[in-house]
This record gives structure tokens, C-alpha cells and sequence, in this order.
């Protein structure tokens, strides 16, 4: 196995060896094939890594977001397969997130001391092997059940895909990379809608699951043969298996608790996940090899604050599509296809914009520019608030435009400040936390929409008779997630300097 502390791609493969006994010279005249050959033969191995390692993170950033936004589509067909009520079809959605959310940060710092390159791979093959179980599930107990091990295969690309590139590209082209990388999510959030609307109108919501297979297939593939080194800057500091467990079982009392407010037993279970959060501060600060360094967030303001502007920014938008699904597919009357073709307009400007969005961080202070999408962002939330049963689908394609150009200027930057405002060593637990206050923010966006069904129609079908409870549900809903995002934006505006960010991780690091 090769250890890289600091260069990746150094080690023996093929084209160095190629490159030793054949060396290719280009002349005046020579063909723009040999040209192009000659830079593949004599290219160096760390921009070999560089270019694998991208491909790899932006194939799985691609995966991920479709099977979400993909499933989402096929949710009222699911519903009535297996009779489903509204607050237990949201399980189908909120186990794999559950899942993920409570395995993110272990799998970060499994990543730091054993190889990220390792846990990102068996992290694909686990999620391609649930997705072939989901896709064969005969009941709803066995569909969530398989979302369960997805979440688990999932937690482990979160934790270790943004830390490979991070790894492997400096902090001048971090921003670059990072905003493709996002771009990559936003495609798959793009084609999830159209193409999960079009394969559960034609083939059957199962054909989404079988979808996923060939892709995490060649992710593996990809992995296995191109993607040279290994990134383990941790290796040899001992696994905190003790604060692993407080972590895990205060996000499940949590996220679970949540879920069932207002019942009495959901107050427990979030008072009991609260009670966790305290004796596993406690417990991360008196032991000496922890699963999450509190340090990192005590004495570094910049990694702090851009991780509660992500929290903030998930929870008041991950259960948009949710909310806009149902009520395209049961006001509307669209088909699944034709939702999943307006839900679509959010994600592509997505996917325009942030890979610009990252190289602008590059160049000016993230707050800024990420402070400024949180404001769109807002601005789009404000305007689904006046959703009504007989709102023309322009203004509707119109607030996801919106919405879409706000998240697009905030996510690129704020990943890119957060994996710049911390030591190497740290870069798969920074990563598994950027991906815990991502998936806590969509398992609180879920939570906020199911308390609110809950509330005003309980745990009840959506028919024809309750429409105009649910409509008055998501107006609601929409309220409360502006209202989050509105206070959002002073949380990325109380952030630091990425410059005092860096000075500030290297202190920590010391």
C-alpha cells in the first residue's frame, strides 16, 4: 500500500514506467494526436491523481443528489403501491438521511487514520448494493430498511469525497474543483426530477434504484484503476470508539424525535438527544484522540460559523422539492415527468453558476459572496410563501430560479471556507461535518414539514378532501424556512476572513 503524507500520485503505475523507456517528442508538423498522446505519456503523476480524483468525487457528487431528487418524484407512486400515509412516506426519504447523518463524522475520522481512498471506495460499493436492494424491495418495511444501508454507504462518500480534492488540489485551485464538485450535485438534483418523473411514468418508481447500479459501478471502476495513493495524514492516532457512539445515538435521538413531535415521546427523544450533545462536548474535551477535535470549532470562528451557515441554509431548503412534488403531482394534476420538468429549473442554474461561484471564492472572501446567496436564497423562500392552489407555473419556476442562483452563490464558497480553515490532518473530519450539518439541515427541513403535516392533517393520505390542509401546510412551511434562512444570513456574515481562517487552523494544528 502507498502512504502519501503530502504528494499524492508519486507512486510507481503504468504511465511513469511508460514515460521512463519511452520518451515522445513532438515536432514541428507532428499530428494533433501525437500531440495530445505525448501529453498523457509524459503528464506527471500527481496531475494524473489530480484529474482521477476529480472524476471520482464528481461522479459521486453526481450519484447521491439524483437518488434523492429522483425519489422524491416517485414518492406519491410508491404512496400507492404500498398504501402509504403522508408522515410514513417521508420515512421512505428521511431513513437514508437519518442514517447517513449519524455515521458521517465516524467515517471522517476512520478516513483521516486508514485511507480515504479506502473508505470512499467501500462506501460506493455499499451504496450500489443497496440501491440494488431498494430496487428489489417487496414491502415499505424493506425499501426503508434498504435506504438505511444506502444512508451508511452514503455517510462514507460524504465524508471523503470534497477531503480527496482537498487533498490533492492546493488552496489557489481549491475553488475551482470545489465549485464543480457542486456543479456535479446540482446535475444530479437537474436530471433526478426529469429522469426519476420519465423511468417511474414508463419502467416503475424501481427502475430509479436500477439506474444507480452501472453508475456506482464505474465509480468503483474508476477508483480501483486510476486513482493512484492514499491519504491517511492521521494514520496511527487511535479511533475515539466512545464518542462515536454518543454521536451517533444523540443524532438518532434527535432526528427520531423529531420526527414524531408532537407526541410526548418525541419531546424525551429531544431532550434526550440534547442531553447527548452536552456529555459528548464533554467527553470530545477530556479525551485525547477525539472522533471531532471541539477545537475546531472553540477556537476557529471561520470553520464554526460557515458550518452553522450550511446547517441553517439545508434546513430552510432541502424540503422544497418535497413540498413542490406533492403539490405539483395532487393540485396541479401533473404527472410525475411533467413535475419533475419544473422542479428541474432550480438545480440547472445550480449547475451554471457554481462552478463560477467557486473560482469568485478563489479571488474574493467567501463570506461575501456566500453571505450574498444566502440573501437570494431568502428572497426565493419569501416568494413561495404566496403559493396558492391556482399559482401559474411561471411564478413557480421563477422562485426555483431564484432559489437556485442563491444556492449556487452559497455552497461553493462555504465549502471552500470551511476545508481552507483547517490543518490536512483534519480534512475527513472536516469534510464528515460539513456533511453532518448538510444532511442534519435536510433531516431538520423533513422534520420541520412533517411536524407541520402532522399538526394540521395528521397521519392521513393526501386526497382530494385534504388538499387544502396540505396547502395550507406547505404556506406554513415556507414561512418558517425563510424565516430561517433571514437569520442565516447574519450566521455567514459573523464568519472570518479566509486568511484569518487559515492562521487560525494552523494555531489549532500547533
Amino acid at each position: 500500500m502507498v502512504l502519501e503524507k503530502n504528494i499524492p500520485g508519486t507512486e510507481l503505475d503504468f504511465f511513469s514506467v511508460f514515460k521512463s523507456t519511452t520518451s515522445l517528442k513532438v515536432r514541428k508538423g507532428d499530428s494533433w494526436f501525437k500531440k495530445g498522446l505525448q501529453k498523457v505519456v509524459n503528464g506527471s503523476g500527481h496531475e494524473a491523481t489530480k484529474r482521477a480524483a476529480l472524476v471520482v468525487a464528481t461522479l459521486s457528487a453526481l450519484l447521491t443528489p439524483f437518488m434523492g431528487s429522483a425519489a422524491n418524484i416517485a414518492l406519491p407512486t410508491i404512496a400507492r403501491e404500498f398504501a402509504l400515509d403522508a408522515v410514513t412516506l417521508s420515512w421512505v426519504a428521511t431513513s437514508y438521511l437519518l442514517a447517513a447523518v449519524a455515521f458521517l463524522v465516524p467515517f471522517g475520522r476512520i478516513a483521516d487514520i486508514y485511507g480515504r481512498k479506502k473508505v470512499f471506495l467501500f462506501g460506493t460499493i455499499i451504496y450500489t448494493v443497496a440501491s440494488l436492494l431498494s430496487a428489489l424491495s417487496f414491502s415499505a418495511p424493506v425499501l426503508i430498511f434498504s435506504r438505511v444501508i444506502q444512508g451508511i454507504g452514503g455517510s462514507m462518500i460524504f465524508a471523503t469525497g470534497v477531503a480527496i480534492l482537498t487533498s490533492v488540489y492546493p488552496p489557489n485551485e481549491r475553488g475551482r474543483v470545489l465549485g464543480i464538485n457542486v456543479a456535479s450535485v446540482y446535475l444530479g438534483l437537474s436530471i433526478g426530477p426529469f429522469l426519476g418523473g420519465f423511468l417511474t411514468e414508463h419502467f416503475g418508481w424501481r427502475s430509479i434504484f436500477w439506474a444507480v447500479v452501472p453508475l456506482g459501478g464505474l465509480i468503483i471502476l474508476v477508483t480501483l484503476g486510476k486513482l493512484k495513493g492514499e491519504w491517511m495524514e492521521a494514520q496511527g492516532e487511535k479511533f475515539d470508539y466512545t464518542g462515536s457512539l454518543l454521536n451517533c445515538l444523540m443524532f438518532l435521538a434527535l432526528i427520531y424525535g423529531f420526527s414524531l413531535l408532537p407526541a410526548t415521546s418525541g419531546w424525551y427523544l429531544v431532550l434526550l438527544g440534547l442531553l447527548g450533545i452536552f456529555l459528548f462536548v464533554k467527553y470530545e474535551l477530556s479525551t485525547e484522540s477525539p472522533v471531532i477535535d471541539i477545537r475546531l470549532f472553540r477556537n476557529n470562528s471561520s470553520f464554526a460559523f460557515s458550518n452553522l451557515a450550511a446547517l441553517i441554509n439545508y434546513s430552510a431548503t432541502f424540503a422544497v422539492g418535497f413540498i413542490l412534488s406533492l403539490y405539483l403531482q395532487y393540485l396541479k394534476g401533473l404527472s410525475a415527468q411533467r413535475a419533475g420538468l419544473i422542479l428541474v429549473s432550480q438545480p440547472v442554474v445550480q449547475a451554471v453558476f457554481s462552478p463560477f461561484a467557486g473560482r469568485l471564492s478563489d479571488q474574493i472572501e467567501p463570506r461575501i459572496i456566500a453571505s450574498a446567496g444566502m440573501g437570494i436564497t431568502f428572497i426565493g423562500l419569501v416568494l413561495l410563501t404566496f403559493l396558492r392552489a391556482n399559482t401559474p407555473l411561471w411564478f413557480i419556476i421563477l422562485s426555483l430560479i431564484v432559489l437556485g442562483l442563491g444556492f449556487a452563490f452559497f455552497s461553493s464558497p462555504n465549502t471552500n471556507a470551511i476545508m481552507s480553515a483547517v490543518d490536512r490532518k483534519f480534512y475527513g473530519v472536516a469534510s464528515g461535518i460539513l456533511g453532518t450539518m448538510r444532511l442534519t439541515g435536510q433531516m431538520l427541513s423533513m422534520g420541520i414539514i412533517m411536524l407541520i403535516l402532522a399538526l394540521f392533517m395528521g397521519r392521513t393520505q393526501i386526497t382530494s378532501q385534504n388538499l387544502p390542509l396540505f396547502l395550507k401546510s406547505s404556506q406554513i412551511a415556507f414561512i418558517v424556512f425563510a424565516v430561517l434562512c433571514f437569520w442565516g444570513i447574519f450566521a455567514s456574515l459573523a464568519r472570518g476572513n479566509m486568511h484569518d481562517s487559515e492562521r487560525s487552523s494552523q494555531e489549532t494544528s500547533d
